[in-house]
């Protein structure tokens, strides 16, 4: 028989503690309960065959992989690979996903301290990462396998600065790992900073985490900003937080598993090639070498996993908190603000689609550098009026069809910072596309759609639904 998180339990085992609405594992029954969630019951092996099934169900159900050669821990993945997930996830509608995110970013929540949590119930002195986690290979170019879904906290003691963050890591040794960390970002700048102090920096990678706390880890917030509060906000209530074993690190009480550890910025490691959200390889040189002191989990943990690449859930986990962020940081600007989108076209990082209410002249251009200016990976901007989904890439390009006039409406600005993840930067910088696809009164007298009535639209809803007739095409 299964437990409610899918496991397999015997028959005259107890039954297990009510799963906390703060766990992962809660957001797993509930796909569960939709028919959103598939179960792996043939053994898999954690190279490639894991990768391969994901890539397989891309944007189709979650999958838990019960039997994982050679391991005990079952492994999940493909949990938020669409918008209608993180919008489940958060309890809130896909319209209103990104108001959400905000609200959270400015109105973040104190963590509640416990003294007792699920994911310290086992623990293990220095660790061997591969025997003890059913860690994945996903590619065949890369080095060896990742942890690819590890919300990584940190603090540095003497500023009082606190992160959270995603990043990879690639296990080197027995209790080691390649972390691989852009410069620019926080995680980075805090280890060079304890470097500099003669010091390693202490980190807790937790595995295994409610969403909230994924999305929270992805924001572009400012040095310092505690994203967990951010993660409590999303949830609605104040995280549930527990101390590390080896550190004065809080962590989610209700994650899966963590890794504690410290950095070490003065220890350079080589990554080798590494696949990226464009779906290439990356070569970006050394990298930050970690040590792991403790591994802590729950006695009957699941491992989490992210496929990366240019797959739907790596890709969406970087666009969804990125998107909210620039309609944070781009609504002062430009009033006639209604949502930004950072879709699967540009990867979730390079591509963003703006959709204003009523643009004045000129409104559609100052969206496009506010964009631009608020994170450096974004090279294109499509503006569009708000009767267009901007996460809808059909309805963006028939706006382009329709309403974009390129000798008027295209703004290339060369030269501009870009991010060292961009397949095409040069030297760091590279050439951004502006395109306006916003209605012009002075291009037709009349923009006025042709639609059916809505009474006859529902009345053919009520039609189909009570016929047995497909509307698919038998082509």
């Amino acid at each position: 028989m299964r437990g409610p998180s899918g496991l397999h339990t015997k028959a005259n085992e107890s039954p297990p503690e009510p799963v906390s609405r703060q766990s992962m594992r809660a957001f797993i029954d509930a796909l569960d309960r939709v028919g959103a969630l598939r179960h792996v019951p043939h053994p898999v092996n954690r190279d490639f065959e894991i990768a391969a099934c994901l890539a397989e169900a891309d944007d189709g159900p979650a999958l838990q992989f019960d039997h994982v050669t050679g391991q005990a821990m079952p492994v999940v993945g493909n949990l938020l690979n669409s918008l209608r997930r993180f919008a489940d996830a958060l309890r809130v509608t896909p319209a209103t996903l990104q108001g959400a995110i905000i609200r959270a970013i400015e109105n973040p929540l104190q963590h509640r301290m416990v003294s007792s949590a699920p994911c310290q119930e086992l623990s293990v002195a220095d660790p061997m990462l591969t025997n003890e986690l059913p860690i994945p290979r996903f590619f065949e170019h890369e080095s060896g396998p990742y942890i690819t879904a590890g919300c990584i906290v940190a603090e540095d003691h003497v500023t009082g600065a606190m992160n959270l963050s995603i990043a990879r890591l690639m296990p080197f040794g027995s209790n080691r790992a390649f972390i691989g960390i852009a410069p620019n970002h926080h995680l980075a700048v805090m280890a060079r900073a304890a470097h500099a102090r003669g010091e390693k920096l202490d980190i807790a990678v937790t595995i295994g985490n409610h969403p909230a706390v994924l999305v929270a880890a992805c924001l572009y917030l400012g040095l310092g900003d505690d994203e967990l509060k951010v993660a409590g906000a999303l949830m609605g209530e104040p995280l549930e937080a527990v101390r590390c074993h080896d550190s004065d690190l809080l962590i989610p009480a209700h994650c899966e598993c963590v890794l504690e550890g410290r950095l070490d910025a003065g220890e350079p490691i080589i990554e080798g090639p590494v696949s990226e959200y464009h779906g290439l390889y990356e070569d970006y040189g050394p990298g930050i070498l970690a040590t792991f002191s403790r591994l802590t989990r729950r006695r009957d943990a699941i491992f989490q996993v992210v496929l990366p690449g240019y797959h739907h859930e790596h890709c969406l986990l970087g666009g969804v908190a990125i998107a909210a962020g620039l309609a944070r940081a781009t609504r002062d600007a430009v009033p006639a603000l209604r949502e930004v989108a950072v879709g699967m076209g540009g990867a979730g990082r390079l591509h963003a689609v703006v959709a204003l209410r009523a643009p004045r002249p000129g409104d559609a251009r100052k969206a496009m550098f506010a964009i631009w200016a608020a994170v450096n990976l974004i090279k294109r901007v499509v503006v569009v009026d708000d009767d267009i989904n901007p996460w809808d890439p059909v309805q963006v390009e028939w706006a382009m069809a329709a309403r974009m006039k390129a000798d008027r409406d295209l703004v290339v600005v060369r030269g501009v910072r870009t991010d060292r993840s961009d397949p095409l930067e040069d030297d760091g910088v590279i050439a951004k596309l502006g395109i306006d696809a916003t209605m012009r009164l002075g291009d037709r007298t009349d923009w006025t759609k042709a639609q059916l009535p809505e009474q006859a639209r529902r009345r053919a809803r009520e039609l189909l639904t009570a016929s047995p007739l497909s509307l698919r095409s038998n082509n």
